[in-house]
């Protein structure tokens, strides 16, 4: 079988996913050359490029009138602070981590954001107990999120036994939690605490992109 055409290593476009392909653009992509680009274009590559790592299924419309909010956070930064603080337009894609698919991705109990997206319509994830078949569903402070273990491809054995995490090996280094999540693999639950935020020198949103290229995204959707 061929690569997926998602996953093209032409257009080396970062998804969210742990396919060897998608990795691979990742790790080997060259960020495109903006700076002979006029500024409408330099918008509109970071706006592709960031797109398409997050929720690059969510229509255009769709991002911009359920999930992008021009307003963007105050930063408050210490004195003593020496470290730089990213850019607040990091956070532009802040409001699509409150949806359902994407906190059972970000808590690695599925290969993808496409897989996430199929446990939810199959009705294998809990909000609070109760299924939920809407991936687009927005989660509040607080909100418990549970997965049927055995729809979880990385739990291996017998119904009735102790399952064994066994993740691919070339997924481990991505194998990490938000600090806005905090799972429990013991019980396959995760609580989601807040919205992420950023913080001096780094951002909580997991992103293969740079601060400069979230910014001009920001700027590109703004001036809609």
């Amino acid at each position: 079988m061929g690569k997926p055409p998602t996953y093209s290593l032409s257009r080396k476009l970062g998804r969210m996913s742990w396919n060897k392909y998608n990795l691979f653009n990742i790790a080997t992509k060259e960020l495109p050359k903006i700076s002979t680009k006029t500024l409408y274009q330099q918008k509109w590559i970071a706006k592709r490029e960031t797109r398409a790592y997050h929720g690059d299924e969510i229509t255009e419309r769709q991002f911009k009138n359920k999930f992008f909010d021009p307003r963007l956070p105050t930063v408050h930064q210490p004195k003593e602070v020496n470290k730089r603080h990213p850019p607040a337009a990091t956070l532009m894609y802040g409001e699509l981590e409150r949806r359902l698919d994407f906190v059972v991705f970000r808590s690695n109990f599925c290969p993808s954001i496409y897989a996430a997206r199929q446990l939810c319509v199959h009705g294998k994830v809990l909000v609070n107990g109760k299924k939920l078949a809407h991936p687009s569903h927005k989660l509040k402070e607080g909100d418990i999120v549970t997965v049927d273990p055995h729809a979880i491809q990385f739990l291996k054995g017998e119904i009735g036994q102790e399952l064994d995490f066994t993740p691919k090996p070339f997924s481990q280094p991505f194998l990490f939690v938000p600090e806005y999540l905090e799972v429990n693999y013991n019980t396959c639950q995760t609580v989601f605490l807040r919205k992420p935020i950023s913080r001096p020198g780094r951002t909580e949103i997991p992103s293969p992109y740079p601060p400069e290229f979230h910014s001009l995204a920001y700027e590109y959707y703004a001036a809609k």
